[in-house]
């Protein structure tokens, strides 16, 4: 991006295949640990004495770790740089999980998790901001597509292992499936050959603020719109099985259809960079959007089994094709001299949405009814779609 905002697109020294390697592989081992241990992490404060409420809690040390290392992760990818921000990210998530893993009780265990949360921050930063430096503009959407599929992957993955495992070897056996994928992450970084990125010397302390000033019109509108993706995602993670549970459907049918769901959202990914490099970023933004607010309006409709299949698909389709958009727009928002710091205000923006989440559906379901709170959260993402069409041609950005 020129200093007029508009997007340029110089020559940049990597390609998406050259990504394999020092993004896309470590991106999904990482991913396949992460997910495959949050599912049993409530179990694992429960054994250690937690009641249900405190366990929720623990459960959210990972959201909570994450939300407090985003800015503090700028600097540390200034400082380190991606490749080694990302290896120490590995390995600290590795002793992260070890703390859990030799827990005695549900505070050395809430210290575990949430030094996970904050590394997934760092390592999340850093690939992110890794791709929107080195690869071109013109195909960066389809390279932070693949980085989305890569999370859709673990999400899908993670589990799987994990619910093998348990049924083999108990719940403990999951934390170090966790420590295997993540330090396998660490190493596959560590056998690729450094990164040759010129840095410039990093600004005077307090410079991710003095960021977010320069550029609070970004975040105030663009920034704010792409955080309702983040919201009404999460809203969807949570809505559906407690929509599921409402209208009595059996558990395991419900674990089916969502996961049926989730295959074809991941099926998805690659379109939607695709759409975004071609067309430009609204026409896989907006959409996107657009579909989940209105999915998230029909879900009161759906009273049996069949149509709650159909209300999942619906909504998979439509967070699908917008596979990695919220990374795209920062990065295509971020100053080239300022990324790290920006990025790492940006994904605080995005995160707090995502965890402010389940309190404001909590909160709004108790005062109009699950469908009614589903019904708001997708008014706000069409609010979002609106605001994206209105500010994302004033950066720039198409």
């Amino acid at each position: 991006m020129n200093n007029n905002g508009q997007v340029s697109d110089k020559g940049k020294a990597y390609g998406i295949k050259e990504m394999a390697i020092p993004v896309y592989l470590p991106s999904l081992l990482f991913s396949i640990g992460e997910a495959g241990l949050l599912p049993i992490i409530p179990a694992s404060a429960e054994s250690l004495g937690a009641d249900i409420p405190t366990a929720g809690v623990i459960a959210g040390l990972v959201m909570l770790g994450t939300l407090l290392a985003d800015l503090p992760a700028g600097l540390i990818v200034d400082r380190f740089g991606e490749r080694r921000a990302m290896i120490g990210a590995s390995m600290v998530a590795s002793l992260g999980i070890l703390f859990s893993v030799f827990a005695t009780n549900i505070f050395v265990l809430g210290l575990g998790i949430l030094i996970i949360g904050m590394t997934v921050s760092v390592f999340a930063l850093a690939r992110h901001s890794f791709i929107a430096e080195k690869v071109a503009f013109s195909h960066r959407a389809r390279a932070l597509s693949l980085l989305g599929g890569m999370y859709r992957g673990g999400a899908f993955i993670g589990p799987l292992i994990g619910a093998a495992l348990v049924a083999q070897f108990g719940v403990m056996s999951v934390y170090w499936l966790a420590v295997v994928f993540c330090g396998l992450a660490g190493i596959v970084l560590i056998a690729t050959k450094p990164e040759k990125v010129t840095r410039k010397p990093r600004r005077a302390q307090g410079a991710v603020w003095s960021v977010v000033k320069n550029e609070r019109r970004k975040f105030l509108t663009v920034g704010l719109a792409a955080s309702t993706l983040g919201v009404i995602r999460a809203s969807r993670t949570i809505g559906l099985p407690l929509w599921a549970l409402y209208i009595g459907l059996d558990p395991a049918l419900a674990a089916l259809y969502v996961g049926i769901a989730g295959a074809l959202d991941f099926a998805l990914f690659y379109s939607s960079g695709q759409v975004m490099d071609r067309f430009g970023r609204r026409w896989a933004a907006i959409p996107t959007l657009i579909g989940m607010g209105v999915t998230h309006m029909l879900v009161g409709l759906a009273l049996d089994s069949t149509s709650f299949l159909v209300v999942a698909l619906l909504m998979a389709f439509a967070n699908g094709i917008g596979s990695g958009v919220i990374l795209v727009i920062g990065a295509d928002l971020a100053p080239p001299d300022e990324r790290s710091d920006f990025l790492s205000a940006y994904r605080l923006l995005i995160d707090s949405g995502v965890a402010a989440t389940p309190l404001v559906l909590a909160g709004l379901t108790v005062a109009i009814g699950l469908a009614g709170s589903m019904t708001v959260i997708g008014a706000v993402a069409i609010g979002g779609a609106a605001v994206l069409w209105r500010w994302l041609p004033k950066f720039g950005i198409r």
